[in-house]
């Protein structure tokens, strides 16, 4: 008898749990609204590139800065990557420890220096400071090197859920900003006195500036390409990366938690039997944007898992001079399970190439899923 009551408490907790998990499915929306970005008048434009002059030196000096166990990939690889590519800046990436800084969902890199190497040597400080997203919000020895560099007259500038970083510094208060749309309840909840300003992929305030998702640090350095060095450099580089067209616009009511998100992360994740993981060759010289890009893509789709191999162990230096580490050592990777090699190695054309392939492989509904993660509004 007893038996029996134990089971059917266990039938009902089931049952129960289904009902409440379908009721959280059938509350959430069908679709994304279908939104149109708004057009960025030339004053509003012109004022967030006058507002990211650079403080202090002609040459500016970028500290890139990451927490060694958890930094998101593109978000720390793709500021590098530009504003390398065009130089006209000084790019320096850093972890709070020594050693190598693992980034999510993909690759390791050996940072630069630490934040300490860093402030023995410049001592003055940076003219902007990246914050990436991080595993955690509160690491204390980030959170008091970003106040630090402030407080030298740095321009921070937050990439992605890294608003949520610079938030807990006391930064974004009584400021305007956006973040990552996922991020961005949490990110008011935290810090009410913040002013979030919808349909923008960047938002410049008293020397902090904060990015929507993951991809907007691309026009949010082309952006801060053209403070620093004018538009016409900033154009050059937009189309080596591939990116016609830029600006702050976006459609946020684009980007939201819905049922077929939920749906597709559920059920990803429950098909085990078809987890795999694909391989990616490190090569000198490689493009570290459409790395990171593509990596990050490949590793979003609760299916796969990008990984990366050399035939020797040791860093690999990138085209820009980042030193990258492969996750495994091989001569070869079986040809089924290689992410399909760049057509076109400009990094905007290399994601667009990476989230058709996703489709050909997981179907769209995959690759809408990767892209809304990504916060991809695609090609403008």
């Amino acid at each position: 008898m007893s038996l029996r009551i134990v089971l059917r408490s266990g039938l009902g907790i089931v049952l129960l749990l289904l009902a409440v998990g379908a009721a959280w499915l059938l509350s959430l929306p069908s679709a994304s609204l279908a939104a149109v970005p708004s057009v960025i008048d030339s004053q509003e434009a012109e004022a967030a590139v006058a507002a990211l002059k650079p403080p202090k030196h002609e040459r500016p000096l970028v500290a890139i800065v990451g927490i060694n166990d958890a930094t998101e990939t593109t978000d720390y690889l793709m500021p590098y990557g530009i504003l390398r590519r065009a130089d006209v800046a000084d790019v320096v990436a850093l972890a709070t420890e020594p050693g190598p800084v693992k980034l999510f969902p993909a690759l390791q890199v050996e940072p630069d220096a630490t934040v300490a190497e860093f402030d023995a040597r410049h001592p003055e400080g940076a003219d902007y400071v990246i914050v990436p997203a991080m595993m955690r919000d509160d690491d204390a020895d980030v959170l008091k090197w970003i106040k630090s560099q402030a407080a030298k007259g740095a321009t921070i500038i937050g990439v992605c859920a890294g608003a949520k970083v610079v938030g807990a510094s006391g930064l974004l208060d009584g400021r305007r900003a956006t973040t990552h749309w996922y991020s961005l309840n949490e990110l008011r909840e935290k810090h009410p006195t913040i002013r979030y300003v919808a349909d923008r992929r960047f938002v410049v305030d008293q020397g902090v500036a904060t990015t929507t998702g993951i991809t907007a640090s691309m026009p949010m350095m082309l952006t801060l390409i053209e403070a620093i060095a004018g538009r016409d450099k900033a154009e050059a580089v937009g189309r080596d990366l591939g990116l016609a067209q830029w600006d702050a616009r976006h459609a946020s009511a684009a980007f939201t938690f819905t049922r077929p998100f939920a749906l597709t992360a559920i059920g990803n994740t429950l098909a085990v039997l078809g987890h795999e993981q694909l391989g990616i060759e490190l090569t000198p010289d490689m493009d570290e944007v459409s790395l990171a890009l593509v990596a990050d893509a490949w590793s979003r789709t609760y299916r796969s898992r990008a990984v990366t191999f050399a035939a020797k162990d040791g860093a690999i230096v990138s085209r820009n001079g980042l030193r990258i580490l492969p996750d495994q050592v091989a001569a070869n990777w079986p040809a089924a399970r290689l992410v399909p090699s760049m057509v076109d190695p400009r990094p905007a054309k290399a994601l667009d190439q990476a989230l058709g392939d996703i489709s050909a492989r997981y179907g769209a509904r995959t690759t809408d899923f990767v892209a809304m993660q990504l916060e991809y509004p695609g090609q403008p």
